[in-house]
């Protein structure tokens, strides 16, 4: 059979191997289809209980900074009272040590802005659960940084650009090293050596130690 003439157009077309990361998007969406059908059950009871002891909605929609700095709303379900943002102002605008903590970490071990529910469903991560939508519509990943928000970009200072490259993800590095015990500052050094260093087994390394980390509650709040 004569081969194509070096100018023709066809020449040029290759066809494109799967890639690794190829295979884990297929596997995010084989492994989020699955989880969505074995947690369904539970996931009507949370709803259930979220509007039966607080009022507003059951999930939280918040913008997060995502893969290539495009903004997507983040699933989660609401853990907070309504007026969040006003308390939060208020406590860290009369006491010193909890604005010392929130600027050091983003986070507060007295949080005076979640429900008495969320607070079950913040350290046993089921908060986190709908994000398995982010992960079918791709602006999420099982593994990767945790998103951000707009003002947090600053502390990733000139890394923000190794966190553009990757999906955020439900899991990661530093969700399983630690979490709220690390400071900001060590957050980003690990989604920076995650970003550099990932690979399947990696990945899979991360899922494995995320199911004890969950259990035994490290790092939550």
């Amino acid at each position: 059979m004569a081969s194509l003439p070096a100018t023709s157009p066809l020449a040029s077309l290759r066809l494109r191997s799967p890639s690794e990361w190829d295979w884990i998007r297929c596997l995010d969406v084989a492994l989020a289809l699955a989880a969505l059908a074995f947690i369904l059950p539970l996931l009507l009871l949370v709803a259930v209980a979220i509007r039966s002891t607080s009022k507003g909605p059951v999930l939280f929609i918040h913008k997060r900074i995502g893969r290539n700095g495009e903004v997507f709303g983040c699933c989660k379900f609401r853990t907070m009272q309504v007026d969040a943002d006003r308390r939060l102002a208020e406590l860290l605008e009369r006491d010193p040590q909890a604005r010392d903590e929130w600027q050091g970490s983003q986070k507060l071990r007295k949080d005076p802005r979640i429900t008495a529910i969320g607070h079950f469903l913040r350290r046993s991560s089921i908060d986190e659960l709908p994000q398995l939508y982010n992960v079918l519509n791709g602006t999420m990943s099982w593994v990767g940084p945790r998103p951000i928000v707009h003002s947090e970009i600053t502390r990733y200072g000139h890394h923000f650009s190794h966190y553009c490259q990757v999906r955020p993800g439900i899991t990661g590095l530093w969700q399983v090293s630690g979490r709220s015990n690390t400071s900001y500052r060590r957050r980003v050094a690990m989604d920076v050596v995650y970003i550099r260093r990932r690979t399947m087994m990696l990945n899979g390394m991360i899922m494995a130690r995320t199911l004890p980390a969950v259990l035994l509650q490290r790092g939550s709040c």
